[in-house]
């Protein structure tokens, strides 16, 4: 099975409910030169430094659009459907190939009976980059595109959050308003990490350092900040109590101390740890007083 359960965890596919993911990738420099350079006969890194210095002059962020882009790092969270943490997968740790990253997403989901994939914003960026990366590398998701299912039933509907919850969605309304300071804003407000030392914008220079294996402890914290957002959106939806939420977050804080020596991003994780401040606790204990 392509996302292997842990090695703490009794659980088995039927028990996985959520798929809460987050991809890192990087441009592949020889489509750049020649999409967007032909016949200059740039090598990748120079076609890829020059089309971020150009988005930089044009649009201000040197961010290359997805479609020019590449899987090297699919981190999930396995979630039950109590919405309990099961277990954290890098795909492909530590070989980061990202054909075989790109199949084991695709043939996890399926082995674990098509559970809801959970992201932020994903819907824009992460889920497109996979179904174009299952194109680049001739896998087949049929499952995934259901051509032939009723509209409002397929995976890909955008308004079906039964296959893809994106939080980022919920949050704005599907579009009709932003949320500036995306998933790192959220993540603070309830006390999480978000960003540190690393930020999406790094990556593909770290890749071209060699830095595999940081990008991917990158990519796990920010998994563990959109489960943690996700228990939020739970709480807001009424699927769980508050109380319930903060039960959660603290079995997974034991979770992650459990393999702080396993994954050196877990310890860093734990520095920047943070608890959401309760203000229903705390007026209950001004009255007290």
């Amino acid at each position: 099975m392509a996302l292997k359960t842990g090695r703490c965890s009794t659980m088995t596919s039927q028990n996985v409910r959520y798929l809460v993911f987050d991809i890192e990738s990087v441009a592949d420099g020889d489509l750049v030169s020649q999409i967007r350079y032909p016949g200059e006969n740039l090598s990748s890194h120079d076609a890829v430094r020059k089309y971020r210095d150009q988005l930089i002059e044009e649009r201000g962020t040197d961010f290359i659009p997805y479609s020019f882009q590449y899987p090297v790092s699919v981190v999930v969270a396995k979630v039950a459907d109590t919405l309990e943490l099961i277990d954290i997968v890098a795909l492909d740790d530590p070989r980061f190939r990202p054909h075989v990253i790109t199949k084991h997403f695709w043939t996890g989901w399926e082995a674990y009976r098509k559970p809801t994939l959970v992201s932020f914003n994903g819907r824009t960026f992460d889920v497109p980059l996979m179904e174009l990366a299952a194109f680049r590398y001739g896998l087949s998701v049929p499952a995934w595109f259901d051509v032939h299912g009723k509209s409002y039933s397929q995976p890909r509907y955008r308004y079906n959050p039964e296959s893809h919850f994106d939080l980022y969605e919920l949050l704005t309304n599907f579009g009709a308003s932003r949320l500036n300071g995306g998933l790192n804003l959220a993540a603070t407000m309830l006390g999480k990490p978000g960003k540190m030392a690393v930020q999406g914008h790094m990556v593909q220079d770290m890749f071209d350092e060699g830095k595999l294996a940081e990008i991917n402890d990158y990519c796990r914290c920010d998994v563990l900040d959109t489960y943690f957002v996700f228990l939020r959106v739970s709480v807001i939806l009424g699927q769980i109590s508050l109380d319930r939420e903060q039960e959660l977050i603290a079995a997974t804080h034991a979770w992650i101390v459990d393999r702080v020596d396993e994954v050196a991003a877990y310890e860093v994780y734990l520095e920047h740890w943070g608890d959401w401040s309760n203000p229903w606790e705390a007026e209950e204990g001004a009255t007290a007083e």
